[in-house]
């Protein structure tokens, strides 16, 4: 059954605030963006598409974005940053907006207090403090959904073996051909993919926790339950 969001949240005027998902690969982040977009009809925002969109469109950010990653260099939290910025001053992000991928680190979780506490922010009397929701899935589970994805290499669908398995094993449903297993969903693979994410995320999650803005989801209950509690604590924690 699809969770919905009370009546009140489909009032345009309605503060919904900024929402940052966090959680490990496999942690379900992607079904509860979607579900919160319908919910609530907020945009959702992700720094991978900005970055695409930024170099197709051939904006001064993208070009400097292109260069950095032409030489095989990362780019800087500044770059990013500004990439976001544009992006949140836009008209559809007044009433809030979901951050997929962002804030990465607590230097990038700084700026973006810094900025929507801002003046620019407060004039324009956009959503203030985010939402920050934590999805969390026990090690194990995480390994099952990750390691038991399957993937058909002539149209692309995804399958799980153990939770959406094809009609016929190892084939896939729309056109016969032979699932693969693709190498970042290899064991190996997917256990390191799983430690650098905890290297990387423990200072984000600490800022926000002493902050006093980080809320625990239990990503291990069923998907329909997920979505109930994550709706449920941005309508507890939205600015009305």
């Amino acid at each position: 059954m699809k969770a919905q969001a009370t009546p009140e949240a489909h009032v345009s005027a309605r503060k919904i605030g900024p929402v940052i998902l966090l959680g490990p690969p496999g942690a379900g982040k992607g079904t509860q963006a979607k579900q919160i977009v319908e919910s609530f009809g907020i945009p959702q925002i992700s720094t991978g598409d900005l970055l695409r969109d930024n170099v197709a469109r051939g904006t001064e950010l993208g070009k400097r974005a292109q260069e950095i990653m032409a030489r095989g260099a990362l780019v800087s939290d500044e770059l990013v940053n500004e990439m976001v910025k544009a992006r949140l001053q836009q008209a559809d992000c007044e009433r809030g907006f979901i951050l997929d991928g962002y804030p990465r680190t607590a230097g990038q979780a700084e700026w973006l207090d810094r900025f929507l506490s801002g003046k620019l922010f407060e004039n324009q009397k956009r959503c203030g403090e985010p939402v920050v929701l934590r999805i969390s899935v026990e090690y194990n589970q995480l390994l099952r959904r990750l390691t038991g994805r399957r993937t058909c290499p002539t149209c692309g669908r995804i399958y799980n073996v153990h939770s959406q398995p094809p009609r016929v094993a190892d084939s896939c449903d729309s056109d016969g051909s032979k699932l693969v297993i693709r190498p970042d969903d290899r064991e190996e693979v997917v256990a390191e993919r799983l430690k650098a994410y905890e290297r990387q995320t423990l200072p984000l999650v600490d800022y926000y926790r002493g902050k006093g803005r980080l809320l625990e989801i239990d990503g291990d209950l069923p998907a329909a339950q997920v979505t109930a509690d994550v709706l449920k604590a941005i309508e507890n924690g939205s600015h009305v």
